[in-house]
């Protein structure tokens, strides 16, 4: 059924592009990232759980990035500039679906097995947070799709706005696996929805050709290059001020972890409004991620060591 997966490295190739493999730890980290707020709010901890919670964000978000591809795969074709971002997010600069690496019904059956083991891992967690966790996913999908259609002829941009929910659930989703809805769960959102929305920008800025080649109205096609810079700017404030909020429940180590984070994304924003340009977004983008990491980190070392 699969037969097309394993055969030669041609294969192997498209999907590590397809499943951008070599990202593959920061979602665990990020998703237990929330699970360890949850052991430290509520106390308790267990092997059990977390493995299986780094196994519902691995699976789980390795099917959205299967999930975008697949519905972009005709726009995808258009496509004029693969040396900077396509390469940044794929290590061997392909469009897997697109270039008919992968056969479209083959990208959509890994999409759904993975979803199906997923499923199957969350069913295992307690109730109700199985059903906490399953709701999320499902929200996360449907936000996804909404995401990459809608931006194809909006005037505004609610694609952004209300697609980039779903990276802002997925570390809440992993506290919701011991946890439940409350204000922390509720902070942690609050807290990474602006980053997301920031880290969009750069994404937009740095691939502002590929998207004006596939019609898409991006963020940098609805306002611009300077436009873009400071929806970036704006966003980032917003996070550093929800983040010093954050940062009052978290331990000695996250706490300056955070300020690492914080300070990684200053130098970005300086580097974007300098230079307001796809090449300023490129050399912002890694530092954007780096943030990211350093804060699932963070708040991870600190469950264990603080």
């Amino acid at each position: 059924m699969l037969s097309d997966m394993v055969p030669g490295k041609s294969v192997l190739k498209a999907y590590i592009d397809l499943t951008r493999a070599h990202f593959f730890f920061v979602w665990p980290l990020l998703f237990c990232s929330g699970l360890m707020l949850a052991f430290e709010e509520i106390g308790g901890f267990s092997w059990q759980l977390t493995l299986k919670a780094a196994l519902i964000g691995l699976m789980g978000f390795e099917a959205g990035l299967v999930l975008n591809d697949y519905v972009d795969r005709k726009k995808d074709r258009l496509d004029v500039e693969f040396d900077r971002l396509t390469r940044y997010w794929r290590p061997f600069g392909s469009r897997p679906i697109p270039s008919g690496q992968i056969d479209q019904k083959n990208a959509l059956l890994l999409f759904t097995l993975l979803v199906i083991l997923t499923t199957l891992l969350i069913l295992t967690l307690p109730y109700p947070n199985s059903i906490y966790v399953l709701v999320l996913m499902g929200y996360s999908y449907c936000a996804e799709y909404f995401y990459q259609v809608k931006k194809r002829d909006q005037r505004y941009p609610i694609a952004q706005l209300a697609g980039r929910t779903d990276l802002a659930l997925f570390p809440v989703a992993g506290y919701l696996c011991y946890g439940s809805p409350d204000s922390t769960a509720l902070l942690y959102f609050i807290f990474l929805y602006p980053w997301a929305l920031a880290h969009l920008g750069v994404n937009d800025l740095a691939d502002i050709l590929n998207d004006k080649a596939r019609k898409m109205n991006s963020v940098t096609v609805l306002y611009g290059l300077k436009g873009t810079a400071y929806w970036i700017l704006g966003f980032t404030i917003f996070h550093i001020l929800i983040a010093t909020q954050f940062m009052e429940r978290l331990g000695t180590i996250a706490f300056y972890g955070f300020i690492l984070a914080l300070m990684l994304l200053i130098a970005a924003n300086l580097l974007i409004l300098k230079g307001k340009s796809p090449e300023a977004g490129q050399k912002a983008l890694p530092l954007f991620h780096a943030s990211l990491l350093i804060y699932a980190l963070s708040i991870t070392i600190d469950y264990f060591v603080g």
